[in-house]
């Protein structure tokens, strides 16, 4: 059955043109059975506009329009697949992601919400959706994501004999989704130009669809060993604090950023640690790619209709 897809373009441009204050409660999207209102909306623009400690003015607002609700939208097709399966909430994961947002101060973090009369609550709920499908996506995936551990241990077999020396790199991304009939190049114009003004760290928590936004993009320290030949080869030419040129992907636009670098000598790392960075690194890029793949599938599945 041909599904259809019924979202207004005219609608990013006019949802959001009331007083930042006069927040109200319409619904003005469903995906399925869910709902999106006016009120979800502001308070998703608002809380990014808080974390970043940026001005909340209706120019900012306006800026984040279209990615609050592409979030938003992505948070209900969460909830919908979700419901099929038995994932429990995981405490610790959502104490440790408010401990990184606040800075191992949550009591802050909610008098922050308060003093902006924002709604912690349905913050909390996004973080809870989010670490329930992380769990769901591993679960489901979990025979693909596996990485042989016999092929890591050659990998380190060969540093360790081959090299006395590697490079690790401290690194930041942004990443952002692409649609099938999206102008690409003029995507990347605007999003160039807000890591120009806002500056690269702002913008990857108000812009970035990776889950490392919510560290501002960043990643630490990877060994040079556990990125893609493609990444490598990116990474080595840049100078710290510079950003590269857009890598295009196939469902999205990558932008990285150099925070700094370091060469490790082998008889100085702990291999074990080591192996097991290589291993989280290629868990998680696997992991995220799996997890693009099964949003697209129920987005092109399930009906968005503007109210």
């Amino acid at each position: 059955m041909k599904i259809k897809i019924l979202i207004i373009l005219f609608f990013y441009l006019n949802f959001l043109c009331i007083p930042t204050n006069a927040i109200t409660n319409r619904i003005i999207l469903k995906v399925e059975n869910e709902i999106i209102t006016n009120y979800e909306v502001k308070n998703k623009i608002l809380t990014t506009l808080v974390l970043a400690g940026d001005e909340i003015t209706q120019e900012n607002i306006d800026k984040l329009k279209k990615q609050a609700l592409e979030s938003l939208i992505q948070n209900k097709l969460k909830i919908i697949e979700l419901k099929k399966f038995k994932i429990k909430k995981n405490n610790n994961q959502i104490n440790s992601y408010l401990n990184l947002v606040s800075r191992n101060d949550i009591a802050k973090l909610k008098n922050k919400f308060k003093d902006n009369n924002l709604d912690y609550d349905l913050f909390l709920k996004e973080v809870e959706i989010q670490t329930k499908w992380q769990n769901f996506i591993y679960l489901f995936y979990k025979e693909k994501i596996e990485i042989n551990e016999n092929s890591v241990k050659e990998d380190l077999k060969k540093i360790i004999e081959n090299e006395s020396k590697f490079q690790e790199f401290n690194i930041s991304e942004i990443e952002i989704l692409m649609e099938g009939n999206a102008n690409i190049e003029q995507i990347i114009l605007d999003l160039k130009n807000k890591i120009r003004d806002e500056g690269f760290e702002t913008a990857a928590l108000k812009y970035s669809m990776s889950s490392s936004a919510n560290n501002k993009g960043n990643l630490g320290w990877i060994s040079s060993k556990s990125l893609s030949k493609e990444i490598f080869e990116v990474l080595k030419t840049m100078e710290i604090g510079q950003i590269s040129n857009p890598i295009k992907r196939q469902n999205s636009i990558l932008f990285l950023k150099l925070v700094n670098e370091r060469t490790a000598r082998v008889e100085n790392i702990n291999i074990e640690e080591l192996k097991e960075r290589i291993i989280d690194q290629k868990k998680n890029e696997m992991f995220n790619l799996y997890s693009k793949s099964h949003l697209s599938k129920l987005k092109n599945t399930v009906l968005i209709e503007y109210k």
